[in-house]
């Protein structure tokens, strides 16, 4: 994909949609997050990563902003319906995108958790000639696969925990095609993650999100990265507080 030096970016702002009654005390309006989002809106650059604990509203973002976009909650590309059984929350109803003109209305949402339907979708509704029988390769394989011919376009790419399916060397491979996704000016990456290495995105804009909704960190200030950090020094410090067998001094 050729670089451009103008930027023409699939979205260049989330907000609360003027037909929006989503409020404080109805889910997902009860998570800080959500509610930050309602109120102030987010602006989107080239690329986007999302860290927090489970609960804080990752996936509750990125789902709302794939749907907003026009994506289906259980994901896949623009034009994927698939559908199991819905789950999602009603925040990408309540939302609107406001586009850059010109751009890219192409989008694809990867969803760990959805996947397995996905490929079966794929498998019944065959749109390249070629494409490998999803259900038959590895867990890993499959990621891989759906990563190598479908994130090669401009447009919006929204991934919720990709890491789930991934080795260390694969999250390398992958934030290295986010990263070229990003660099085209005409692609846009938004990503949930728990990773530190997928977390590490060159140039990406990273939200932590807590108790009381979300902000913008540095890599190294992570709550994640730290932990990990500290984990990977000493295991014993950590693994004490949830092993029945641990020393009491293994500190």
């Amino acid at each position: 994909m050729a670089r451009l030096s103008n930027r023409q970016l699939p979205i260049r702002r989330v907000e609360r949609a003027p037909w929006c009654e989503l409020g404080p005390q109805s889910w997902p309006g009860t998570l800080p997050a959500v509610q930050q989002l309602l109120d102030a809106g987010l602006d989107l650059g080239p690329a986007t990563v999302l860290v927090g604990e489970n609960g804080s509203g990752k996936s509750t973002l990125v789902e709302g902003i794939a749907m907003a976009y026009g994506l289906s909650p259980e994901g896949g590309s623009t034009h994927a319906r698939h559908s199991t059984r819905p789950t999602e929350s009603s925040l990408g109803q309540n939302l609107r995108v406001v586009r850059d003109l010109g751009a890219s209305r192409w989008g694809f949402f990867l969803r760990a958790e959805t996947m397995h339907g996905f490929y079966t979708y794929l498998e019944e509704n065959p749109s390249k000639r070629g494409e490998p029988r999803f259900h038959e390769l590895s867990h890993g394989e499959s990621f891989l696969a759906v990563l190598q011919s479908r994130f090669d376009a401009p447009g919006l790419y929204v991934l919720d925990e990709p890491e789930s399916a991934l080795s260390f060397s694969a999250c390398l491979a992958l934030v290295g095609l986010l990263h070229d996704l990003a660099s085209t000016g005409t692609a846009q990456v938004v990503v949930a993650t728990h990773s530190p290495v997928v977390a590490s995105l060159p140039g990406a804009r990273i939200l932590e999100l807590d108790g009381d909704g979300w902000h913008e960190r540095e890599w190294a200030e992570l709550a994640l990265v730290d932990h990990y950090r500290r984990f990977l020094a000493e295991p014993g410090r950590y693994l004490r507080h949830v092993l029945d067998d641990a020393p009491p001094d293994d500190v």
